[in-house]
């Protein structure tokens, strides 16, 4: 398989804080990747160093197997699209979507009507000639998108290009990426910090922290089998149970995950799980409980005040705050990491 991406012991450095420290990553051709993590870990530097705003302080960074050391941003067959849109606000929507065939000297009626097919491919027909201040959020974000594909890159970058669409628009424009990357067979590189959007879009993504890729996988690898406490905590919401709790739930002496929609509802008495509800959170798929495993529980007499977290279906009772309850679980559903 194709590499479209490769980065080798890459870093960028910013004074003595390291922005990318010493990344190895290689992203095949004609996949959906995303470069997933909190603000500051790397994701969008490195996205800086592909669409070359950003030069390597170490390291290489190749582009269907070039090394793009001495390859300017306008001659990597790369284009972006950014958070902000960057639209220019006096132009109308055909000319902002033909901006850079311009620049390389299209003429003008070869420019317009290749503009007029990608707005027709981003479903805004009829949008031609109308300004960007005309249009809704999500209208502004496929003129961005019909710009950065028109044309037609190899490897198309976006920045969190969803950060500024409300939640329903969010989740729709996240269908119509996918879509529109599976058509066009083309590379996309997306960065977020929504796990939601990460795991919900990609073939494959990189979770970043402090610089670094903590993991690399599938969507499926990286929810159920998190390598480290950063990643279960970070990537949807899990229990990290510390080695002696593992221990005294059956498994091996190490750090473990235990996701809360694989804990179960017991009476009391039919398990030694058991704790008392002291939380419930109502999220409408939903309701997440919160339960508290007392000093003297049977899993361990030294893990006073522990908290597990358990996900309640709505077509299922709730128990009462303050209720003790039991709780059950698959020996599969523990997941053993590899350390803090």
């Amino acid at each position: 398989m194709t590499h479209a991406v490769e980065f080798q012991g890459v870093v960028r450095r910013f004074g003595s804080v390291f922005a990318v420290d010493h990344v190895d990553l290689a992203i095949e051709e004609g996949t959906f990747f995303a470069m997933l993590g909190p603000s500051g870990s790397g994701k969008t530097t490195c996205l800086r160093l592909i669409s070359g705003f950003e030069k390597p302080d170490a390291g290489t960074v190749r582009i269907f197997g070039q090394d793009m050391g001495a390859v300017p941003p306008n001659l990597r067959h790369v284009n972006t699209v950014f958070q902000d849109y960057a639209l220019f606000p006096h132009m109308n929507v055909r000319d902002n979507v033909a901006y850079g065939l311009m620049v390389r000297g299209v003429p003008r009626a070869a420019r317009n009507t290749q503009a007029e097919d990608m707005l027709a491919l981003v479903k805004l027909d009829g949008f031609a000639d109308r300004k960007p201040g005309q249009l809704s959020g999500g209208q502004r974000q496929r003129v961005a998108l019909a710009r950065a594909l028109v044309g037609q890159p190899r490897v198309l970058l976006l920045d969190e290009p969803l950060g500024a669409l409300d939640l329903k628009l969010r989740e729709a424009m996240q269908d119509e990426l996918k879509a529109l990357q599976k058509r066009l067979g083309i590379t996309f590189v997306f960065v977020t910090h929504d796990q939601g959007e990460a795991l919900s879009m990609a073939d494959r993504l990189a979770v970043f922290s402090n610089g670094k890729i903590a993991q690399i996988g599938t969507p499926a690898d990286i929810y159920d089998r998190p390598r480290t406490r950063f990643v279960a905590d970070f990537v949807g919401s899990s229990n990290v149970l510390p080695p002696e709790m593992t221990q005294a739930l059956g498994g091996p002496a190490r750090w473990s995950s235990l996701r809360p929609e694989a804990l179960h509802l017991a009476p009391a008495a039919d398990t030694p799980l058991k704790g008392r509800v002291t939380g419930l959170r109502y999220l409408g798929a939903g309701t997440r409980l919160t339960i508290t495993l007392p000093a003297a529980s049977q899993v361990g007499t030294d893990l006073p005040g522990v908290e597990i977290a358990a996900l309640v279906p709505t077509d299922q009772p709730l128990p009462e705050h303050g209720s003790e309850v039991g709780l059950k679980f698959a020996p599969s559903a523990l997941h053993l990491m590899e350390g803090a």
